[in-house]
Order: C-alpha cells, then structure tokens, then sequence
C-alpha cells in the first residue's frame, strides 16, 4: 500500500488517462467508465480490468474523459469500505461506530466521493467478497466489486461535477475484517433457524437479504430468485436488487454472474409475464434441504 499511497498524494493532479497508467503502472487493475458516471465501458466490466499499459493506454485513447474504475479484493491489493450519502441517510453514524470498535480504524487512505460519502481502502485480503447494508447504508467492495477512483468525476443533473478526492493517508495501515464490519451492522437475525425457514414476503428487505446470505449450498439459487421476487414486490428497482441481494448471494458463496442472472430472470418474470404468473402463492419459498 506504501506505493499506493505516494501515488494518490499526486493523483489529483494528473489527467484521467495519465492517473488510469499510473494505476496500472503500481499493479493496480483499471477499467474504463462512461465520462462523469460509474457504469463500465467495457462488454465484461470489472473483469476486464487489467495492468498492461499498452491496453489501458489504448482504452484511454479511445475515451478520453473515460472515469477509471479499480478493482477490489484480491486483484488490487485492497479492500474497501464504502459510506454512502443518500437523502434517505448517511453511513457515517455506522462508520464511526465500526472504527470505535476498531473493526474500520485501519484504514490507509480516504477518498471523499461526490455525494459526500467516502471509500476507505485497506490492505486487501485473498477471501472477502462484497455486501451491501442499506440499513446502514454501508458498503464492503471486495473480491467481485470495484470503486470509482481519483481524479474521475461524476456529473449532477443540474450539469456540474463533482470529484473524487483524497482526503488522508497513512502510510501504516491493517487489513479490514468485513465479517466482523458486518456482524456489527447488521439487523439481527430471527432467533429461530433462520436458513431452513425464509422470512415471510412482507418482511424487512434488509431481513431477506441476511436470510440469502445464510443459504447453504444447493438452496443458493433458489433462496435468491424467490428473494428476487419479495424485491420486486416491494417495489425496489432491479439496481438496487442487484447491489443488496447480489451481495448477499456472494457472501452466500454464489458465484456474482450467477446470481445476477438469477436477479434479472426474477425481475423479467415479475413485470412481463401475466400477473398471474408471478402471483406470491404460485412462487413459493423454496424447498430448503438440511
């Protein structure tokens, strides 16, 4: 992370391609984004992230004004903690409350994102994979994620933009245990067997979610598209399904492009088949094994 670090003291100063090579240039894998925005360029997204030069050159020459996304987990070498900023509420209160327990107080460096949140990075660990808590508005982008880095930038609807910034950095910095992150957060868990009996179809979002990612292997995918459901139900959009119930099947041990299919497939069924179609008593939940 030392290398690291004595590069994002500079990044800001440097153009988007030139910070995009330099990335590349300590190890860290990058990928395009559309210019002012965080959705990837590329047909495979995170997956195509890459050190070589010459690649990440020719991306940069293609789109100039392209964000730069960065792979998380074991790819880059860091692991990040994302508090979110939205006008529903703020991760700072949980945030703080995981550095007092210094489970979050490791970090090494603080990026300042454009809604007014902030991505703490750690070292990085070869087994963390991504979740999401709405309720605490917190993220964990590890194996299977990637953060939008300095200096790209994201555009408002009133046409301004808006950086992202580093704010601190330590040169001394330990790993995060995103397990530990989120067993702190979390909503509590039903008392009863909360993997063999699913939460019923009007319960919290939060609570299906922790149910999915306590599935055994075998009732994984299953588990995940009657979760889909209950989503759509509720009326979240399919984006937000995907970072909370997608974090949740990975952390589950779904494999992340299976359970996106598996995501979309619900969604589909829900708003283009017949009503009748995806009526709750004809989508039950699963059959679970012991």
């Amino acid at each position: 992370m030392l290398t690291h670090a004595t590069l994002l003291r500079r990044i800001g100063d440097l153009s988007l391609s030139s910070a995009a090579e330099a990335y590349a240039a300590v190890g860290v894998p990058v990928f395009p984004c559309i210019p002012g925005g965080k959705r990837p360029l590329t047909r495979h997204g995170f997956h195509d992230a890459t050190t070589s030069q010459a690649r990440v050159h020719a991306w940069w020459q293609r789109w100039p004004e392209a964000n730069i996304g960065l792979a998380t987990g074991s790819r880059s070498g860091f692991d990040v903690v994302d508090v979110d900023v939205h006008p529903s509420g703020s991760g700072f209160r949980a945030f703080r409350s995981a550095c007092r327990a210094g489970l979050a107080d490791g970090w090494a460096c603080l990026v300042r994102t454009p809604s007014g949140g902030l991505h703490a990075y750690y070292p990085g660990t070869a087994t963390q994979r991504c979740w999401s808590l709405a309720s605490a508005h917190i993220d964990f982008r590890g194996i299977g994620g990637y953060v939008i880095a300095p200096p790209s930038t994201v555009t408002n609807d009133d046409g301004s933009h808006r950086s992202y910034l580093v704010v601190a950095i330590r040169h001394r910095a330990q790993p995060v245990d995103g397990e530990a992150v989120w067993a702190l957060l979390a909503p509590p868990m039903p008392t009863h067997d909360s993997t063999s009996t699913p939460p019923q179809a009007d319960a919290s979002i939060e609570r299906i979610a922790a149910w999915v990612a306590v599935q055994p292997k075998g009732n994984r995918n299953s588990a995940l598209y009657w979760a889909a459901h209950r989503y759509a139900e509720h009326g979240v959009t399919e984006a937000s399904a995907h970072r909370s119930l997608g974090a949740a099947a990975q952390r589950s041990g779904l494999d992340a492009t299976e359970a996106h299919v598996t995501i979309r497939s619900a969604y589909r069924r829900h708003f283009h088949s017949p009503p009748q179609a995806v009526h709750q008593h004809e989508i039950s939940p699963p059959v679970l094994m012991p």
